[in-house]
Parts: structure tokens; sequence; C-alpha cells
């Protein structure tokens, strides 16, 4: 079985958000850095990972995404400044 990762990235800090989930975090999120990650990023400069969430599974990671999705906003703002309170950018700690 393969691991998964849910993960938040943001186009500034308590700005736009958008929650992923993958099996391969760095290729992924250098997708979203270079406009190519999805259509909702490029088109609000989504870019900057705040928060990843390592999964045994995959399965466990899209269920959290799930969840994840489904939160107030309030909270998810919340859950990144628990562990990353100055929206620092993650990327060169996973790549």
């Amino acid at each position: 079985m393969r691991g998964g990762w849910v993960y938040i990235v943001a186009s500034a800090p308590r700005g736009m958000l958008y929650i992923g989930v993958t099996a391969h975090l760095a290729a992924r999120i250098d997708q979203h850095r270079r406009d190519v990650g999805s259509a909702f990023c490029r088109r609000f400069g989504i870019r900057t990972l705040v928060l990843a969430e390592p999964y045994d599974t995959i399965e466990d990671a899209i269920v959290r995404e799930k969840r994840l999705k489904a939160w107030k906003r309030d909270w998810k703002i919340r859950l990144i400044e628990q562990s990353n309170p100055e929206w620092r950018d993650l990327f060169d700690l996973i790549a």
C-alpha cells in the first residue's frame, strides 16, 4: 500500500486556500508552483504550501481531505496557524 498526503496551499496568509490530496507531495506542489496544478490555483495565485499531513494510506488521506473541505474557513485557518503561525512556505522542507 502507498501512503498519502493531505496538503493546503495558500495565496497569502489568511488568503485563498486550496486543500488537496496526493501520493507524491513534492511533485504535486511543484505543479502548483508552476501553475499546472489546478485551474483554481492558477486563477487565484495559490502556490504556497502552508500545511502538509502524512497518512499511512492514500485512502486515509482522502477521508481526511474530504473532512477538511467540509470545515468552516476559520477552522482551517486555526489548523494552519497551530503548526505554521507565520504561514511560511513549507516546500523547501519537503523538496
